[in-house]
């Protein structure tokens, strides 16, 4: 069965081409051009990705992203911005959306993100004896990879979907030091060169969240000149 896209763009020559774009990789397109009748459709049909632009008539990306993300079914958001400000993009993914792309883009590059996102969708709907019934433990963490959930202190820690990527994929690898662009390449499912800040600000947010002093980092290190890895408190007690 043919993976279906819904595409809320106002910019009605700009959902055409991506609708033409989209047909190329053999995917079936829904179009909307504003923000009620993408909601409306995101709300009757489970779509395997919706490109939302942030701001829309009617109503805006952000309210359409926080309402997707209310539901129980977890539907990948790749939101297009024509804003340049970085607290925009990041206001976009720390409620919900799985990547970002600032106008204007290339075909090309938007197209490879697309293919990245349904790769690891697919990946993760796919049934695994690692992921169905895994629950990791670290210090004063307990992360459930089928539930997406992370707790502290029996407290729940509200993380976007690439910052539960991120911790999932470190906890399961204490000790290993990754690249910035080896990160790209394994979360969002591509590297390009220049994009190393997306996981800068990604591993900066995480840090916030799970770490008592942020500034002091017990589980996420840096490793200066390299990138970053995981430290299991329970292994590592000194480092």
């Amino acid at each position: 069965m043919a993976r279906r896209i819904l595409v809320i763009e106002d910019n009605k020559d700009l959902a055409k081409l991506l609708e033409m774009h989209l047909r190329d990789l053999s995917l079936e397109v829904d179009l909307a051009h504003d923000g009620v009748a993408g909601l409306t459709k995101a709300d009757a049909v489970q779509y395997d990705l919706v490109i939302l632009d942030l701001m829309l008539p009617g109503l805006d990306g952000i309210e359409i992203c926080r309402h997707l993300r209310t539901k129980k079914t977890y539907t990948p958001i790749l939101m297009l911005t024509s804003k340049s400000s970085e607290l925009d993009r990041i206001l976009g993914l720390e409620i919900g959306a799985d990547d970002y792309v600032t106008k204007p883009f290339s075909i090309k590059e938007l197209m490879a993100r697309v293919k990245a996102i349904l790769r690891r969708s697919e990946k993760m709907q796919t049934p695994s004896a690692q992921n169905t019934m895994e629950i990791l433990r670290t210090g004063d963490l307990v992360i459930n990879s089928a539930q997406r959930t992370v707790n502290r202190r029996g407290m729940t820690i509200d993380l976007t979907a690439k910052e539960f990527d991120l911790l999932l994929h470190f906890a399961r690898h204490p000790g290993r030091v990754y690249t910035r662009a080896q990160l790209l390449d394994t979360i969002w499912g591509y590297g390009h060169d220049g994009y190393e800040h997306t996981v800068n600000s990604h591993m900066n947010r995480l840090r916030a969240k799970i770490e008592e002093n942020p500034s002091k980092p017990r589980y996420i290190l840096t490793v200066w000149g390299v990138g970053y890895k995981f430290n299991d408190p329970d292994q590592n007690s000194t480092e």
